[in-house]
């Protein structure tokens, strides 16, 4: 479990509980399945109008993604890129075939793989700023439809709110007090979930993985720069240093900063593009 994202979660729902707790007599009273189904019945309906289903479908597996606490195994790609280099170098090439066939990452390996193959340079750098492209694309639609959500919760929350109150003074006719009071509760308990669920589940999840994707596109632009220092004859040590350089400047951006190559391994990794989804 990611434990900012845990943490967020527990906080919310004890500063919630808490509030209702010291001024509420009845807790119970904010508990409205009519309302809840507005809202996320008239979310999930927008959502579903807005995007293609397998979209809204591939939003309950990223969801899972913001939960856990993913790793990023860029030293991994650092130490492939110098040991692959390396024996290119050498004139190994069938060791250097090999080395490819256990590389994991298959952004890093499709790039070396084209070093290898003896492509020019302007078709690998192509070839990787697409596949960077697609992966931004795919990964900020994924993130536009939790934005999306967060708008439409708040809207169903005041079409909630509209219709208690439509019906609360259709009730004033009868002087049914207990019929007024449940339609003003419906009315105003729909909006109080459509902010809960914009603002503590939608929003944060989208801006959770926008996140995610810009540390994505940071070590996958290590990668791209180390293939392409392969392609234009650097040495190993040349490569590696450039690398870790390039990590040390972009490490205020990632989440965590692991130590680089020849320094403590004992902290966790990281890795690039999804690690296996490319």
């Amino acid at each position: 479990m990611n434990p900012s994202t845990l943490l967020g979660m527990i906080g919310g729902v004890v500063l919630l509980v808490s509030i209702i707790a010291f001024t509420s007599q009845d807790l119970g009273a904010f508990l409205n399945l009519p309302g809840l189904g507005i809202v996320l019945g008239g979310t999930l309906a927008a959502t579903l109008m807005s995007y293609p289903l397998n979209e809204v479908l591939r939003v309950f597996r990223v969801f899972w993604l913001v939960l856990r606490n993913e790793h990023y195994f860029y030293r991994d790609d650092l130490n492939e890129i110098v040991e692959v280099s390396r024996l290119w170098f050498s004139g190994e090439l069938a060791a250097a075939d090999d080395r490819i066939e256990a590389i994991r990452n298959p952004f890093l390996r499709a790039g070396v793989q084209l070093v290898i193959d003896g492509t020019p340079l302007e078709d690998i750098d192509d070839f990787l700023q697409w596949r960077m492209v697609q992966l931004r694309r795919r990964e900020n639609a994924e993130a536009q439809v939790f934005r999306s959500m967060a708008l439409y919760a708040p809207a169903f929350g005041m079409l909630g709110t509209l219709v208690g109150l439509i019906n609360m003074l259709l009730a004033t006719q009868t002087d049914d007090f207990v019929t007024i009071a449940a339609n003003l509760g419906v009315a105003l308990i729909t909006t109080f979930y459509g902010l809960i669920l914009a603002n503590l589940v939608f929003r944060p999840i989208a801006i959770k993985l926008e996140r995610r994707t810009e540390e994505r596109m940071i070590l996958m632009n290590m990668v791209r720069q180390g293939v392409t220092l392969m392609r234009k004859g650097r040495s190993p040590a040349h490569i590696r240093e450039t690398l870790r350089a390039f990590m040390a400047q972009h490490k205020d951006d990632l989440r965590a900063a692991a130590p680089l190559p020849g320094e403590d391994h004992g902290a966790a990794a990281t890795e690039p593009e999804g690690r296996r989804d490319a």
